[in-house]
């Protein structure tokens, strides 16, 4: 493995499928921002640029020795990097896993690549300009106008932070690197499809490049030794598809208590033999069922004490400072009794997800919605294609359906195979017209539903967490409730027995009626104010009226979880949330994970057995 000792996050950053060699190209790099969004007319391709940068970290954030958080409406990166001369005779892959928004990329003078999205990763051929054994000039141009419609997830849209908006991400806020890859063919991220009930792994296995004559074995290991071995010829397909069995005696589910994870090994052999590619993954084995109200992990209901985590950071905004800060902020949430999280208006970090893996933290794939034509009672206003400003309502822009489908397939398709991820919601708090037409809004819903469930079957959809919900078919239904009244909480939220689901239905919130029998969760409830460090005069934002004592918050949490973990009909809920973020003083922890409150009391008040688990205990036995 090659990488910069002194280069920031220089971890591996695929742990999905991993090779021997790479070069991580973090560090510091050339920058200008470009305001009027005119550098290439300028000529910023070709020449050296102004300032410099710390990447993978936003111009916005501290760690990237920028920290300018004005809007920015362009900016430039600039680095030469001299391509190893051991790469000889293979293909040459930049790796950027991740730049918002529309990113531009030149090797040389040349254009290697783009791609539109914030949130999902993308690669760019050079093998044409680059030559191993000599430098090579990498430019990049990213382009992210705040004030236009695209996917944003919380960045602020006004200037300044305000309310659930924090300060914004531009350009690159991942990993940069490159990869030699063999020329005649190589591997892609597998599709490694996990079924418990016929003890076995399906693999799907895209190969990029010729395939005919060529062999895909794959190879499953454990802690004793190889598992289960196969192979299958190439160029019978598209792409090769294999079955890995597990012995009775090897079988080891995936699950929060022993997130056991199998070790793969995958190659490419020619006709005489010879591996023409190597890499190395893993994969969990584990189901996901739907039994009435209940959600089933492996046969069994495990109530999902979820909290929602937003995954910013004071210094690194979007990106955490280290791979550890990832780790920790699990170990957190473990700590305070939540045994998994919704991954809020953000596509994580692949490292996050990986580390989820490992630690058994079960979490919601979602994706960064807001800034589009669903949500924009939260961001409260929408501009046309001619500048024109309206407020409120939903509305049908040009772009956003078509980019929004194609970046939630770039997300199912780097994250489908890590097993904790045990459903999948495209959206946040969309809206709906309340007249008789049929809009873009409701075509997009059902597209990201219908993709989502044509990509993966083996986990449950939600059409939108909260409201409004648009899909009949969907597999959960949820709502959002920031009621502070343990006793009103409770009382809403019981009329699911009686089947009557709280269902917010507002001016643009109306929903389809819950389906009788579907699963139901409170995504989104709590949002506790409380900051004990608030300067006089500094107002913190939250959900409804901050407790006066530690003590009546402590009274408020116990009392809005029991009334969740009391009803034999919820499989779920989510706490808001994780940590403080900015102005937003509702976190378990401080914006910096220092610890707020008594995590002993904190945790006690969830770890107890659920209704519904006790409920499907009695009916097991």
């Amino acid at each position: 493995m090659a990488t910069l000792t002194s280069a920031p996050r220089p971890e591996y950053p695929r742990p999905q499928l991993v090779r021997r060699d790479w070069l991580c190209l973090n560090g510091r790099w050339q920058f200008e921002i470009d305001q009027g969004d005119s550098g290439l007319d300028r000529g910023l391709v070709q020449r050296p640029l102004r300032g410099s940068i710390i990447v993978p970290f936003c111009p916005e954030s501290k760690l990237s020795g920028v920290e300018n958080t004005d809007y920015l409406n362009a900016v430039w990166y600039r680095r030469e990097v001299a391509i190893p001369a051991a790469w000889k005779g293979r293909r040459i892959l930049l790796h950027f896993q991740a730049s918002d928004y529309d990113t531009f990329v030149w090797a040389n003078g040349i254009e290697v690549g783009r791609h539109r999205g914030g949130m999902t990763p993308f690669s760019c051929d050079l093998t044409e300009v680059a030559a191993p054994g000599r430098k090579i000039t990498l430019v990049v141009r990213a382009r992210d106008n705040a004030r236009e419609t695209m996917p944003s997830g919380k960045q602020a849209w006004t200037y300044a932070n305000a309310g659930c908006h924090y300060t914004r991400t531009t350009g690159i806020w991942q990993t940069v690197w490159l990869e030699p890859v063999p020329k005649r063919a190589h591997l892609q991220r597998p599709k490694i499809i996990p079924d418990l009930a016929n003890r076995r792994f399906a693999i799907e296995q895209p190969v990029q490049g010729a395939q005919a004559g060529l062999i895909y074995r794959a190879r499953l290991c454990d802690a004793q030794g190889v598992v289960s071995e196969t192979s299958t010829r190439c160029g019978e397909g598209f792409y090769p598809r294999l079955d890995l069995a597990v012995p009775v005696d090897r079988v080891r589910p995936w699950s929060p208590e022993d997130p056991h994870l199998y070790d793969l090994e995958l190659e490419l052999v020619d006709e005489q033999g010879r591996i023409v590619d190597a890499a190395r993954s893993y994969a969990g084995l584990r189901s996901i069922c739907l039994d009435g109200y209940a959600v089933k992990l492996n046969g069994r209901a495990v109530f999902q004490r979820l909290v929602l985590d937003q995954g910013y950071y004071p210094d690194g905004i979007l990106t955490a400072p280290t791979d550890a800060a990832l780790v920790k902020d699990i170990e957190l949430s473990l700590a305070a009794g939540f045994n998994g999280a919704r991954l809020h208006q953000k596509v994580f970090e692949e490292r996050f997800l990986y580390h989820a893996d490992r630690l058994g933290y079960l979490v919601w794939g979602e994706f960064s919605d807001w800034g589009l034509g669903g949500s924009e009672a939260v961001r409260g206003w929408w501009q046309q294609p001619d500048g024109t400003i309206v407020r409120g309502g939903n509305h049908n822009g040009p772009n956003y359906p078509v980019s929004q489908v194609t970046q939630w397939l770039e997300a199912l398709q780097r994250d489908f195979n890590h097993p904790c991820i045990v459903g999948w919601c495209p959206l946040n708090e969309s809206q709906r017209r309340l007249d008789e037409r049929i809009t873009v809004h409701d075509d997009t819903m059902r597209a990201l539903f219908l993709a989502t469930k044509l990509y993966d079957a083996t986990r449950p959809v939600l059409d939108v967490s909260g409201y409004c919900h648009a899909v009949p078919e969907s597999d959960i239904y949820d709502g959002h409730d920031y009621d502070q009244n343990p006793k009103t909480f409770r009382q809403r939220h019981d009329g699911l027995l009686a089947d009557r689901p709280f269902v917010k239905d507002e001016l643009h919130h109306q929903s389809i009626p819950w389906r009788p029998g579907q699963p139901y969760f409170v995504s989104e409830f709590g949002g506790i104010l409380w900051n004990p460090k608030a300067k006089p005069g500094e107002r913190g934002w939250g959900y409804g009226n901050g407790p006066k004592t530690l003590e009546e918050f402590y009274s408020r949490f116990e009392g809005l979880c029991a009334a969740l973990l009391d009803n034999p009909r919820m499989f779920g809920y989510c706490y808001t949330q994780l940590t403080d973020v900015f102005q937003e003083q509702n976190g378990i922890f401080y914006f910096d994970r220092k610890r707020k409150y008594d995590l002993k009391r904190v945790r006690e008040a969830q770890i107890r057995p659920a209704a519904i688990e006790r409920q499907a205990g009695a009916g097991a036995r």
